[in-house]
Formats: structure tokens, C-alpha cells, sequence
């Protein structure tokens, strides 16, 4: 987005006629709207800019829900956007530890800056892209505690606040970047911030775990079954004797696994009825051993990141199944048995084994109409396929 199409959509006749268009959820409707606009003789400009927003706010209502009814975007900005629910849980330990005045060093649309505002923290939103700093001004402006300011987050006076949240941007256009030199600012910039100020830095999930420094916290967020960041927590942001954690935020709220450092392995040993597939915040930041002994259970394989279990322990930390059958992993004795059981909807998991979930799917030819869960991975080293069931 350009300056000049910032421009036109801040005008009160853009918003206007943004606030009056009607809820679509098809592309003919978004078609429909294109005509009707410009025959009601409203410049291309305008259109353009509107329709462009009309789009981004039902594609961010996944992450703002309500919210994003009177937001405005760039494609960058919502792909980078925090979630409104993890980024309320960032806002919150700001609050926690007594941090008043917070600098979101490059901003983005506001989405952090939003959620530290909403706790009445007072909030410097710092934006280096001009047309994404308007946005956020907009989006922001509710919020009387905080300002949105234009320049670099490397250049920003530390001395005007007492913490600092960053999002490194790591995209140029549609080009992700891979080395952290080429962020905004460049990781070792944003860890340099963290040193002098108590600062949380939100980075990909599956980033290079070899970058992250000893005297941070580590924790590895999943929204929604979705492992989304992993944020660095720094000075009075981070928890004393911890360095690992994974928070799970789902339908009954958010519930938080945490170590000193990478958790130790169990032991793998027999198949028990149980199964559980931990989240994958749990599997990034290494705290499986943790979760194994709190279900009293252990590793399914040496190398593979299920746990299985003789009793169901309820957790918010891992889907668990009940083990109904186990075959060994040929495709026509495990197609017999379905056929035999009347099983034709099937969920298909796999980890440890060389196999196209697709592929079998198709060979398995499913007509029937019960439904299960069919886990294709190893147990000591052999390859089984368990057929299963949704235990909690």
C-alpha cells in the first residue's frame, strides 16, 4: 500500500462508504460491489482502496474478531499481525510486572500496541513505513494512552519507556527473509534493545533455536491447535529459573508448561491404551519428558513425539486417543479391517513413517459410513498402523 492509497482511504467519503458496504463472504458478491460502486460514480481510487479493506477486514476477522470491523490494513501487516487473544496474553504480562510505559518498536498495523493500550498502559508505537504508521494511527486512535510515531526502532530513546515489545519484520514484499541480518531491525539489534530494557521479541516459531541466547525465556506459543511465535522475554519480563515454556491457548482458556532449560526424555517403551499427540508448542520448546511423566505414561518411539499412556489423564497440553486396534502398517490387511468395521471417514495421522496420507487414503478406498482415527508411526521400531478414537 502507497502513500496516495492511504491517503484516499482516510478520507471521511472512503471510510463512509467502507462503514456502509454490506457483509459478503463470496468473490461474485466482492464482483457485484465493484460495479455497483463505480456506477454509482465513485472515483476508481476510492474503489480500489475501499474493496482492498473490505477484503483484509474479513480475512482479519480470524485474528481480531469484532475488532476488525473498524480496523484498516496492508497485506503485510495482517500476515504479521499477532492474534487479538496472544496478544492480549503478551499485553497482560507487561501489566503483571508493573511496566507502565511500553515502546512497540516496529509496529506494524498496531495489533500489540492495541493490547497494551487496552490494559491502559501507556504505548509509542514506532512504524519506519509511512503508509503502515497511518494505519496504525487510525487503528489506535480509540486509545488516548497511546501515540504512534514515525522513524526507526533502532534509533528510538530507550529512556522514555521502561520496557519494549518488537516484531521483527521478516518479510520484504512477498519474500520471506531467512537470515536475521535482514530483519527489521536485525536480530542481534532487537537481542542489543533487550539487554537495556526489559523487552519481549516475537520471532517464527521454527526459528533457528541455535539463535536464542542463555539469559532469555524462550516460549513457544500455539492458538488454536497452531504453534504461531515464539516469543524472547527479557529482564523483568522474564520468569526467574525459567527458559522454556510453551502456552496453549484454546476454548477454555490458556494453560502454560514451564522448565528451566529443554526437558529430558522418558523412556519409549510398550504401546498402553492411550495415546496422546502433544501440542506443538510443547514439541517446539522440547518440553515433552515434562508432559510424559505428568501423564505418567511414556514415548511411543525413542525418536517420535507421541506419548502413550494405561489411563486417560485429561490435559490441555496434548490431544489424547483410545487405542482400539493395532496392525502392522500393510495397506490391504488395514483396508480389510476398515471394510470389516464399517469405517469409512478417516483422519489420518503420521509421524516416523515414509507414507502419503493422500496416497493410502485413495488405496483405502473409504465408503462406510462410521467414523476413526487411523495413526500410521512406530512403536519399538515397528511400523504399525493403530486405529483409534477422540478421548477427551
Amino acid at each position: 500500500m502507497d502513500v496516495d492509497e492511504v491517503r484516499e482511504l482516510l478520507t471521511p467519503e472512503a471510510l463512509d462508504l467502507l462503514a456502509s458496504l454490506p457483509p459478503s463472504d463470496t468473490a461474485t458478491d466482492a464482483v457485484r460491489l465493484v460495479s455497483r460502486l463505480r456506477s454509482a460514480g465513485h472515483p476508481p481510487a476510492r474503489v480500489a482502496a475501499v474493496l482492498t479493506q473490505y477484503r483484509l477486514r474479513r480475512r482479519a476477522v480470524a485474528k481480531f474478531g469484532p475488532f476488525a470491523e473498524r480496523m484498516l490494513f496492508t497485506e503485510a501487516g495482517l500476515e504479521q499481525a499477532s492474534r487479538l487473544g496472544v496478544a492480549a496474553q503478551h499485553a497482560g504480562r507487561f501489566a503483571a510486572a508493573g511496566l507502565t510505559r511500553v515502546a512497540d518498536l516496529g509496529c506494524g498495523i498496531g495489533g500489540d500496541a492495541l493490547a497494551l493500550a487496552a490494559l491502559d498502559l501507556e504505548v509509542v508505537a514506532v512504524e519506519r513505513d509511512e503508509p503502515t504508521a497511518a494505519l496504525a494511527a487510525y487503528n489506535l486512535a480509540p486509545w488516548a494512552g497511546a501515540s504512534v510515531e514515525l522513524g526507526d526502532a533502532e534509533r528510538f530513546d530507550l529512556d522514555r519507556v521502561d520496557a519494549v515489545w518488537m516484531d521483527p519484520a521478516r518479510r520484504a514484499g512477498a519474500r520471506r527473509l531467512s537470515s536475521p541480518d535482514d530483519w527489521s531491525p536485525p536480530l542481534d539489534a532487537a537481542l542489543a534493545i533487550a539487554r537495556r530494557r526489559p523487552a519481549g521479541i516475537k520471532l517464527a516459531p521454527g526459528m533457528d533455536r541455535a539463535l536464542i541466547p542463555d539469559d532469555v525465556e524462550a516460549q513457544w506459543v500455539s492458538d488454536g491447535g497452531e504453534v504461531v511465535e515464539v516469543v524472547l522475554w527479557s529482564g523483568a519480563l522474564a520468569r526467574p529459573g525459567v527458559r522454556r515454556a510453551a502456552l496453549v491457548i484454546g476454548p477454555q482458556g490458556a494453560a502454560e508448561l514451564v522448565a528451566p532449560d529443554d526437558a529430558p526424555d522418558v523412556e519409549a517403551g510398550p504401546l498402553g491404551a492411550y495415546l496422546y499427540e502433544p501440542d506443538g508448542a510443547v514439541i517446539r520448546a522440547r518440553l515433552i519428558g515434562d508432559l510424559a511423566r505428568r501423564l505418567e505414561g511414556r514415548m511411543l518411539d525413542a525418536t517420535i513425539a507421541w506419548v502413550t499412556a494405561d489411563r486417560l489423564e485429561p490435559t490441555p497440553f496434548a490431544r489424547a486417543f483410545r487405542v482400539l486396534e493395532r496392525w502392522p502398517l500393510d495397506v490391504k490387511r488395514i483396508a480389510r479391517e476398515l471394510r470389516q468395521r464399517g469405517i469409512g471417514t478417516i483422519e489420518i495421522k503420521k509421524r516416523g513413517v515414509d507414507v502419503d496420507p493422500a496416497a493410502l487414503r485413495k488405496q483405502l478406498k473409504p465408503q462406510r459410513p462410521n467414523a476413526a482415527t487411523l495413526v500410521l508411526t512406530r512403536v519399538g521400531g515397528e511400523r504399525v498402523a493403530l486405529l483409534a478414537e477422540r478421548a477427551d
